[in-house]
């Protein structure tokens, strides 16, 4: 018999997807990102719909930021205690207990409409949401390599962005005024617990971080500790106060759920121009121009708040750009004045400092409110940038900045919890050290690199040999500080 043989198809040019390594490891965690897509569904909304429905109680602005600040408070709560509960039990029992909680938390705010009552519930929210996101990012740090980390990093990313923007936008799918919106929320949380459980994934092992002080991480990096206490100041603000300002202007329930979707999700598309740009320049002169830039927006905003809905929302974007993205560039900064061994525990207190900065915005926002009415909500955001400009721009005089080329890559890092900094620094690492083979017969030949070498330089058998690079540098020997570039 004859046998007949078909021609095999031509090959296809683009790659399939499930030959990506990213969207493989993606894969094996699938159950884990769409359980954070919609538990970050559920908390987007919340936030909205608390600071609508607080408007139409009469709670006052001051009250309402007190309110708000509540979630911070447990968050910062959260962040500290959760690793040790995941450690005793394990995180798929954290997970289910957590978003069990967080639905109760949000029934009950529907049941008693309250301060008191909403304020511990916001505390018992930020709880949760600080442990799912230890959960969530300490299981993606398990999953995988150096190699590929960064790309599953911004499919985290955009699945974080989509979920809190795409939650502002349920606003529409009720009335504030009833308990609908409430049981959504309830719903989304408890939808998102359900796949993780029912996953095979293998749990990853918790491990125990160290610790670096405030005042050592100052002496390290000035304007990374003082500007994530602004930013945190300013995304306090934006997701405590933000709906109510909308609201307060003028805007329908439809309207402040575009203008919140816009100012939040808004800030993801000038994630990549404003990383690419602080990796070829100063990091300082863009955390100074962004800044900069936000306050003298936020001033217009001022002016154009009774000039209409479609102008507010047009201008939201430009609102959030600075709010929304300063974070990451400080925590950039920051690890350019760091060793690679010292990025989770200095994450662990740049997280601390947000949280303390994050509790603040919410509750002066509000104050500010009750004085010069719904444009105090745009004058914190004006103030907190602008005092983060002014304070660059001061160590700008100070200090002298070390050569661009050093520079730890950017990534997009909103503040979230330290589970992720060992997966940063090894990938930050693996970017250094590529960028290090690829510098040129200077560096493999071992020539010195000025921020590897602190005043106590080790002798030179620690430095890189002939088209290699060193072997494990001593924790004593820190990249330089502000201070050490001094002009």
């Amino acid at each position: 018999m004859r046998r007949i043989i078909l021609p095999r198809p031509p090959a296809s040019p683009f790659p399939r997807v499930q030959d990506s390594p990213v969207f493989s490891a993606a894969g094996s965690v699938w159950a884990l990102l769409f359980g954070m897509g919609m538990l970050l569904l559920g908390n987007g909304l919340q936030g909205s719909l608390l600071g609508v429905r607080a408007a139409e109680e009469s709670f006052g602005s001051t009250v309402t930021g007190v309110v708000m600040s509540g979630y911070f408070v447990g968050f910062l709560i959260g962040s500290r205690l959760a690793p040790y509960t995941i450690r005793r039990v394990g995180h798929l029992r954290v997970f289910a207990a957590i978003g069990s909680l967080a639905s109760i938390a949000i029934l009950i705010q529907s049941a008693w409409i309250t301060p008191t009552v909403w304020a511990l519930m916001r505390v018992v929210t930020g709880y949760c949401l600080a442990s799912a996101y230890i959960v969530a990012e300490s299981w993606l740090n398990d999953r995988v390599t150096n190699e590929h980390r960064g790309g599953l990093l911004a499919v985290y990313m955009i699945v974080s962005y989509l979920g809190m923007g795409g939650g502002q936008l349920l606003l529409n799918t009720g009335t504030p005024s009833d308990s609908g919106l409430f049981i959504l929320v309830s719903i989304l949380i408890s939808f998102a617990v359900i796949p993780i459980l029912l996953s095979i994934t293998p749990q990853p092992v918790q491990d125990q971080s160290e610790s670096l002080g405030v005042i050592a991480l100052y002496r390290i990096s000035p304007l990374g500790l003082v500007g994530s206490f602004g930013s945190g100041i300013l995304q306090g603000a934006v997701f405590g106060m933000g709906a109510v300002y909308a609201r307060s202007a003028g805007l329908s329930v439809a309207q402040v759920s575009i203008f919140m979707f816009v100012l939040v999700a808004g800030a993801a598309l000038f994630q990549w121009p404003i990383g690419k740009l602080s990796d070829r320049m100063d990091r300082r002169k863009v955390i100074a121009g962004l800044s900069g830039f936000g306050a003298i927006v936020s001033v217009a905003a001022v002016i154009a708040t009774y000039g209409g809905p479609e102008l507010l929302i047009a201008l939201s974007l430009l609102i959030g750009a600075g709010p929304m993205l300063l974070y990451s560039l400080f925590i950039a900064y920051t690890n350019d004045h760091l060793r690679p061994e010292q990025m989770v525990a200095a994450s662990s207190t740049l997280i601390l400092i947000f949280g303390s900065g994050a509790i603040l915005g919410p509750s002066s926002a509000g104050a500010l409110m009750d004085v010069v009415g719904p444009t105090g909500f745009l004058w914190v955001l004006a103030l907190g940038q602008a005092g983060i400009t002014g304070f660059a721009l001061y160590r700008m005089t100070r200090t002298e900045t070390g050569p661009v080329e050093e520079q730890s890559p950017y990534s997009a890092n909103p503040a979230r919890t330290a589970a992720l900094s060992p997966a940063l620094a090894e990938w930050v690492l693996e970017q250094e050290q590529d960028g290090t083979t690829r510098t040129g017969p200077e560096v493999a030949s071992g020539a010195d690199h000025p921020s590897d070498r602190g005043p106590d330089a080790v002798p030179d058998s620690t430095q890189p040999h002939a088209g290699g690079l060193p072997e494990e540098p001593p924790l004593d020997q820190p990249r330089k500080t502000e201070d050490d570039m001094r002009p």
